[in-house]
């Protein structure tokens, strides 16, 4: 048997694995991202801490995470010198279905 027909014979043997691994289906996707953002305490009165906290929202929206939440969350906040530290959590719809089932399920279900 020549090298050739060796090789032909081997690439076709992972053509047809990889085909019949892929008519299987791929799994869903599900997106759930933690994201930390800061502000300057200078900007925590009123109007401008609402500005300064929906600038950095959107800046997280357009710059950090590559698909459209459906869910965004404040996970936690604190001030930290001169800092405001903002703990956000952003979802997918399969994403804010997968927290729910966590979040609903019992210890012994996990």
């Amino acid at each position: 048997m020549s090298r050739m027909r060796r090789v032909l014979e081997k690439s076709f043997l992972v053509m047809m694995v990889v085909g019949s691994l892929t008519t299987w289906g791929t799994p869903a996707s599900a997106y759930v991202v933690d994201v930390l953002i800061s502000i300057p305490v200078a900007s925590s009165e009123g109007d401008a801490l609402e500005n300064a906290v929906r600038a950095a929202v959107n800046d997280v929206l357009d710059h950090a995470i590559a698909f459209v939440p459906t869910v965004v969350g404040v996970l936690d906040a604190r001030v930290v010198g001169n800092h405001i530290y903002i703990l956000l959590l952003f979802a997918d719809d399969d994403g804010a279905a997968i927290m729910k089932r966590l979040t609903d399920a019992g210890a012994d279900e996990l």
